[in-house]
């Protein structure tokens, strides 16, 4: 986007970025218009010099050269629709490619006060808009051609038919804009309401089974049909501007066109032009509609796209939740993992070095430090104090991209992807890299037998064929899989069974030999696996010693891992 991240900017990238089509397809285009233009005045010509004074020769030659344009302004329309439709399709996708890479970017920002939803309309139906201007401009160029083309050649008719027609023609194109200016607003209100329905709805299909749990399917539908009116109504005010606006411009274009009708008749009462110069003048007459009224749907069009442009600048120009560094990691990365003086909503002054390759446990008492935890070392923010180094140097000044080809943070709510079993475990693993110690570190074996076609099957949308613990078993392959020289994993195993849970805390260490691995989390089968467990409680470190030491030694420890 560069520095222009407005809508109007958005809107000259979409064009800009695809000008050869949209030159190419107005070229076609006028070349289509001007041969309607010409159709009528080549009638009247056979008119005038094959009919009124019959000449079967000339007749016929007449013909073909009606033939000939027939031809031209059929490819022309042909080719030209398909350079504009190119044009618009090939902006849509680069603008949904720039909302997702935004929404994806690692600083984050772009989902703030936004529901995925509604973010999912921006880069869909907002993108489709902004493309098609592309289209709307291919054709509104051609219907400028074609209105001239019109205008020239009545004026070789008839003066003041031509002149009626080069100032009638701008005036109507200005009210059409004028007319298009409430459609802008109402159509940026039908796309807001749009885009919240669809996230009231991604959010309780999200959380279907939780809602069918608490018996609340009734609040749920009662939630979703209040949004989904209010949107519907939205769509209405929209489509009643959008119908008043075409209506209005329809009754001021056949007025015009009864005008220009009207005075051409005159003259040919009065003597001023022949009757294959009538058949012409008729004939561009009812011609002229056609170029006027995409005049005013382009106008509609581009009321539309600056609506949606603005609210795809308003995803783009987001701030981010953290400042990008430049700095690149050490390659190969040691793994060494320290936290000076961290503090930050609610842990105050962590101080804490994970060796390389160490297999490290940490117990939060407060869920809610936990999540802060995660969120420093996954650099989702920043701590108000201290710092979080890789291998000596503070994340702040490493490239957020860059850091996480070597910390990785799997948090305990990690989604999964419509898609195969082998698709999801494989998503972040290096190229080549064989994921099946991966999948037998996290019990995906006994998943996949549950599955037709095993690795192959499908598992559906987050997962959603899969229980509970199955998903979080895929969800720690995946992890696992990437293969990071850190790995931070948070409650992996809250919903697998015990036997399972016991598989999953040796194959984790089996399947990491001299990577550090860092275990967020309160079950004894994970942390009686580690080299030693830090103790967060009350926001600081007030323990550290192998887990079982700490079950004996320490009352806190025993019952946050115990109870």
């Amino acid at each position: 986007m560069g520095a222009d991240m407005s809508g109007r900017g958005v809107i000259r990238r979409a064009v800009a970025g695809q000008r050869r089509d949209v030159v190419v397809g107005s070229l076609l285009g006028a070349a289509h218009q001007t041969g309607e233009a010409l159709v009528p005045v080549l009638i009247g010509l056979i008119v005038d010099r094959a009919v009124v004074r019959p000449d079967g020769g000339a007749l016929a030659l007449w013909l073909v050269v009606l033939a000939v344009v027939y031809a031209m302004l059929s490819y022309g329309f042909r080719f030209g629709a398909r350079a504009g439709e190119r044009a618009a399709e090939q902006a849509a996708h680069q603008l949904r490619l720039d909302v997702v890479r935004r929404v994806l970017a690692p600083h984050g920002g772009a989902e703030a006060g936004r529901p995925p939803g509604a973010l999912v309309n921006v880069a869909t139906e907002d993108a489709r808009r902004v493309g098609a201007l592309n289209m709307a401009l291919t054709l509104g160029i051609a219907a400028v051609v074609g209105v001239i083309a019109g205008a020239v050649l009545l004026l070789r008719a008839s003066v003041p038919l031509g002149l009626l027609v080069l100032i009638g023609a701008p005036v109507l194109m200005a009210l059409g804009h004028y007319l298009a200016r409430p459609l802008e607003h109402r159509s940026e209100a039908e796309q807001e309401r749009a885009a919240h329905a669809s996230g009231v709805a991604a959010d309780l299909v999200a959380g279907v089974r939780v809602l069918k749990g608490l018996r609340a399917e009734s609040a749920a539908v009662a939630r979703y049909r209040s949004t989904s009116q209010a949107s519907r109504e939205a769509n209405v005010r929209a489509a009643r501007a959008a119908a008043l606006q075409t209506g209005l411009m329809l009754t001021l274009t056949g007025a015009f066109i009864a005008l220009v009708a009207l005075v051409g008749g005159r003259l040919v009462l009065s003597g001023s032009i022949g009757l294959g110069a009538l058949v012409s003048a008729v004939g561009l007459a009812l011609f002229l509609p056609g170029p006027i009224a995409v005049l005013a749907w382009g106008g509609a069009e581009l009321a539309k796209a600056r609506a949606s442009a603005a609210r795809i600048a308003d995803v783009l120009a987001a701030p981010g939740e953290t400042t990008g560094g430049t700095t690149e990691p050490a390659a190969p990365s040691a793994g060494e993992l320290r936290l000076h003086g961290l503090g930050h909503a609610g842990l105050h002054g962590i101080d804490l070095t994970v060796r390389p390759g160490e297999h490290l446990g940490i117990v939060v008492t407060d869920t809610a430090h936990a999540a802060t935890l995660l969120h420093c070392l996954a650099r989702r923010c920043d701590p108000d104090r201290g710092r979080v180094e890789l291998d000596g140097t503070p994340v702040t000044e490493l490239a957020p991209a860059a850091l996480r080809s070597a910390l990785l943070v799997a948090e305990h709510d990690a989604q999964l992807f419509d898609g195969t079993l082998l698709d999801n475990v494989t998503a972040a693993a290096p190229a080549g890299a064989d994921p099946q110690p991966a999948m037998d570190a996290a019990a995906v074996d006994e998943v996949a037998a549950t599955l037709p076609g095993g690795t192959s099957g499908r598992i559906g949308e987050r997962g959603s064929s899969l229980s509970g613990g199955q998903r979080q078993r895929v969800a720690l392959a995946r992890a696992l899989a990437a293969d990071r020289p850190v790995l931070v994993v948070h409650d992996p195993t809250t919903a697998v069974d015990a036997a399972t849970e016991a598989r999953i805390a040796t194959g984790i260490r089996r399947a990491r030999p001299g990577r550090t691995t860092v275990l967020v989390t309160s079950s004894p089968a994970l942390l009686a696996a580690t080299d030693r467990v830090v103790l967060i409680d009350g926001g600081t470190i007030t323990a550290e010693a192998p887990h079982e030491d700490l079950v004996r030694d320490h009352p806190v420890y025993r019952t946050a891992v115990l109870t």
